[in-house]
């Protein structure tokens, strides 16, 4: 069975180019939505899937009607070919059901991949150049060097409270104890 999915981005816009194409594709039911495809939550998309049976196809007019970007559209196709059903584009002219079909998607996933290569190789030698440079990664320090010495002081007065100390630096308790493996116990026996 052909399932068809057409998908708009804003409420303004029309289906009827897709759900046209779709019929004449011969899709016995259409899932329709008006939905930004970057949004991950799309109800539709969501029950033409959950209606599928092993060996349907789903259908759509494009490939960015299905997903916004291409690890997206890879990994909805991959949960498909997992359950045994197929997916086709009618622009692309990509059918998964046939081996043509399959190739071009893998060649779809071997460019997704690369691309995430480059990206890692890019991030790690703009990295290093700003290592290179004196540049570190991350934000800042919440809390300077200087002010530990004065929470140690004061940690060491039983009186004041982990919590008390953590407040007067604005940090949280949790990174104090951070940067003060131990607490206060850790202080007292100095």
């Amino acid at each position: 069975m052909l399932v068809g999915y057409a998908r708009v981005s804003t409420q303004e816009q029309n289906l009827d180019l897709q759900i046209h194409a779709l019929e004449k594709a011969g899709c016995e039911k259409i899932y329709t939505e008006k939905a930004s495809g970057a949004k991950r939550d799309r109800p539709e998309l969501i029950n033409a899937l959950d209606y599928m049976r092993p060996k349907d196809t789903l259908v759509v007019w494009k490939l960015d009607r299905l997903a916004r970007s291409l690890k997206q559209l890879i990994e909805t196709i991959e949960t498909l070919e997992k359950q045994n059903k197929g997916f086709r584009s009618l622009t692309e002219a990509i059918d998964t059901t046939t081996s043509g079909g399959r190739l071009v998607f893998h060649i779809f996933g071997a460019l997704a991949e690369f691309e995430r290569f480059i990206i890692r190789d890019r991030t790690t030698a703009g990295l290093d150049a700003a290592k290179l440079l004196g540049r570190t990664g991350g934000r800042p320090p919440s809390v300077k060097a200087d002010d530990f010495i004065v929470a140690k002081a004061l940690l060491k007065n039983k009186k004041i409270t982990v919590a008390e100390v953590a407040k007067r630096l604005c940090i949280s308790p949790a990174t104090l104890y951070r940067h003060i493996p131990g607490g206060r116990s850790s202080l007292l026996e100095e």
